[in-house]
């Protein structure tokens, strides 16, 4: 009966439970072993119009001549590799905190009881098994390169945690599947561990052989209120050096959702809370059909109607990711 009382709190946030740093880029050779920081440049070029033009312009030979012989002249931050050396080293680290049942702020004790007592259950079926699998092949198979992984002859994922040492092939390792597989379970047990009852530390190095002189892909900037002068491309950089964003990182690791309806068609999606991939412009949780994380979480906490495994295993990840979810 106390469960059909409950109601969402109007305060309820968790803390992010899996915390990367940011990832900073190094340059060298595959067969050596000096690394030096890839520092972000700026180069001026003459591009070409190349926009969608108006129906009028374009069917006008003349408006169209006029207008692709404009000048389109802008500035862009660049990174690369020099052409002394062949591979990218990206490295990062990465925390995993434990005490997922405790809210990091709830203002109802009786919903913050309750949820407790089922992220405890959950851990005592499953002990977060799937879900550390899950993470721990996003590091070996290197997601998290982004487009730094696209087209490399080789990539080498080096793991160092609990004073053990993990060498991966990254291209043995599936990115739309998450299969079982004995290296990745031994990394997935840390990963556990981190989240089950003492946090973990894990040291990240990704090596991708793109080529001499090859350009590599930092994580781009946003640009708030309307540019700063005539760049049009910025960079995120670390006292100069080529870096990726936490964040970029992390949605990466936590590519793990193959439990949301379109599975089969689209593959893994980040974990969030309606299934959003903003570069497809869809979210594939619709909350009409009852999957996205508040209908499940309510349905869950409020009207007793327990999810199957593989819904929990979301639910749990999107506590994991943390965020704030009161009305």
């Amino acid at each position: 009966m106390a469960d059909v009382k409950l109601k969402t709190p109007s305060v309820l946030a968790f803390e992010a439970k899996l915390i990367p740093s940011d990832g900073l880029m190094f340059a060298g050779n595959a067969n050596e072993n000096t690394w030096l920081p890839i520092m972000v440049g700026e180069k001026a070029v003459r591009g070409t119009i190349s926009n969608r033009l108006k129906t009028a312009t374009a069917n006008d030979p003349a408006k169209l001549d006029a207008e692709v012989s404009k000048a389109n002249l802008q500035t862009v931050d660049i990174a690369a590799l020099p052409h002394s050396a062949d591979t990218l080293k990206l490295v990062f680290t990465l925390r995993v905190l434990s005490n997922l049942h405790v809210p990091s702020t709830c203002n109802d004790p009786a919903y913050q009881s309750a949820l407790a007592e089922k992220v405890q259950q959950y851990q005592a079926v499953t002990e977060f098994k799937e879900l550390a699998k899950r993470y721990a092949q996003n590091i070996a198979n290197g997601r998290f390169l982004w487009r730094n992984r696209v087209g490399a002859e080789t990539v080498k994922i080096v793991v160092t945690a609990a004073n053990k040492q993990f060498v991966f092939n990254s291209y043995d390792f599936s990115l739309r599947d998450f299969e079982d597989n004995p290296q990745v379970n031994e990394l997935a047990q840390i990963i556990q561990l981190g989240l089950i009852e003492q946090h973990a530390f894990i040291k990240v190095e990704a090596y991708s052989q793109l080529g001499q002189g090859q350009a590599v892909y930092p994580s781009q900037e946003l640009v708030m209120g309307g540019g700063k002068g005539d760049k049009s491309k910025f960079l995120y950089q670390l006292d100069g050096q080529a870096a990726m964003h936490s964040q970029k990182i992390g949605n990466a690791l936590r590519t793990i959702d193959t439990w949301h309806p379109e599975a089969a068609e689209i593959g893994a999606i980040a974990i969030e809370p309606y299934g959003s991939v903003t570069n497809r412009g869809a979210a594939y949780r619709q909350p009409k059909e009852g999957m996205d994380f508040y209908k499940l979480l309510d349905a869950w906490m409020l009207k007793g109607k327990e999810p199957e495994l593989e819904q929990q295993h979301y639910i749990m990840a999107m506590l994991i990711r943390g965020g704030v979810f009161g009305e």
